[in-house]
């Protein structure tokens, strides 16, 4: 299976939300990274129809995605940042509901249901009304009915949004188990979650994709780029708004270490070090939104 995005441009007056991009995305997951309003989720909904591109095309082995129609939405699933859901449904009841849209026979409707609030930790909360369920249950029932159709291709826009820890681990871990032979896009601010499990990053900026590869091959450019320094801790509030600072630690002999992205040797006695994808995250967004 391979989803082809060639030329694609969305353009809102002036403003060009998605840049000509130019992808091929086969079976694995991609993780899309970029500061609000870099043109992800515009990309997202593209790919998934729900807009028309202004100029280019996607298409899903060799075929135009909006020729396929219905044969497109069958192999597809989408989780959107504000999903729809009702409040008085229980959790059953709204994925038996979705499911009948996706036209699931009752049978596979009421297996699929179980077996997906169980991979999302809610088989206990499947009688409860949703108006009663936190942020990461809402979240957790959204990732739940977006994977009712066992898609071929899987969209998710700020998945892990409102999960805490615990749950952002259940999440990775459904979506490496579920990501054999699919094709997986998900889009987070959160950045460890994209590479503990994405095989391969999608950095976009202003429209643009500005790196596109495995992460270790991506953050090859931040290497003597990324420094750690130890400081006096009462000196750390000082240097961190000085610096571009990725991560501070107190540790002991009331001591601060500093992680800083800098072209040069921040500070005396700086040692350079391996760097992370968060590393080059913040040296392309730390200044500004797109």
């Amino acid at each position: 299976m391979e989803l082809e995005i060639r030329n694609l441009t969305k353009q809102y007056g002036k403003k060009m939300a998605v840049n000509h991009l130019n992808l091929s995305l086969t079976k694995g997951v991609y993780g899309l990274l970029g500061a609000n309003g870099a043109g992800k989720t515009t990309l997202m909904r593209l790919l998934c129809g729900i807009q028309a591109p202004t100029s280019g095309r996607v298409t899903l082995n060799g075929r135009k995605i909006e020729v396929l129609g219905e044969d497109y939405r069958k192999h597809l699933g989408y989780l959107p940042q504000q999903f729809p859901y009702y409040p008085n449904f229980s959790a059953l009841d709204y994925l038996l509901y979705i499911a009948a849209l996706k036209g699931l026979d009752d049978k596979k409707a009421k297996q699929k249901s179980k077996e997906l609030l169980g991979a999302v930790g809610l088989t206990k909360n499947s009688r409860q009304k949703i108006r009663t369920f936190s942020g990461g249950m809402k979240q957790r029932l959204g990732i739940a009915q977006a994977m009712l159709n066992d898609p071929h291709i899987l969209v998710l826009d700020e998945p892990t949004a409102g999960l805490d820890p615990k749950e952002r681990v259940r999440f990775r871990n459904l979506i490496s188990a579920f990501s054999k032979d699919r094709i997986v896009i998900l889009s987070t601010h959160i950045v460890s979650d994209v590479e503990f499990i994405a095989e391969k990053i999608i950095m976009m900026k202003s429209g643009k994709i500005l790196h596109y590869g495995k992460p270790r091959e991506i953050t090859s450019e931040m290497r003597g780029r990324v420094w750690e320094c130890v400081i006096p801790a009462e000196k750390a509030e000082q240097y961190a708004s000085r610096f571009n600072v990725s991560n501070l630690r107190n540790v002991e002999n009331n001591e601060t270490i500093l992680r800083i992205i800098s072209e040069y040797m921040p500070l005396p006695g700086a040692v350079s070090v391996e760097p992370h994808l968060e590393d080059l995250y913040l040296y392309y967004f730390k200044g500004g939104n797109e």
